[in-house]
């Protein structure tokens, strides 16, 4: 992703976590805060616990991945994604659509016109 796609500095981190603005599923928890942008911003947080650096860094970019698809659709707030350990299971298709759920029940979705 971009840099004005992701959120990186370790204040905006604390700052979008400590609004408690949050939705999660047995797989992700995200934490999220409007921005004054006009395009959302990412951040991904996979703890040690998950496994070892290659392990941790698939589940990363399985994430952004499945965000890079789903840009156009999620409205203008600062996302921060905390993957939990059933992810670490998870094959790349379920990814999405456990977003997705996420997403659609934290209300952080535009509606898509078809």
């Amino acid at each position: 992703m971009k840099k004005e796609y992701r959120v990186k500095r370790s204040q905006d981190f604390d700052n979008i976590i400590r609004k408690k603005q949050s939705f999660a599923n047995r797989q992700f928890v995200i934490y999220y805060q409007k921005n004054n942008l006009d395009h959302m911003r990412l951040g991904i947080s996979v703890s040690k616990k998950l496994g070892k650096a290659f392990e941790r860094n698939k589940i990363k970019r399985y994430i952004r991945e499945t965000f890079k698809t789903r840009k156009e659709f999620v409205k203008n707030y600062d996302i921060i994604v905390i993957a939990r350990a059933a992810a670490k299971e998870m094959p790349f298709l379920e990814f999405g659509s456990s977003i997705d759920h996420v997403l659609k029940r934290s209300k952080l979705m535009k509606a898509k016109r078809s």
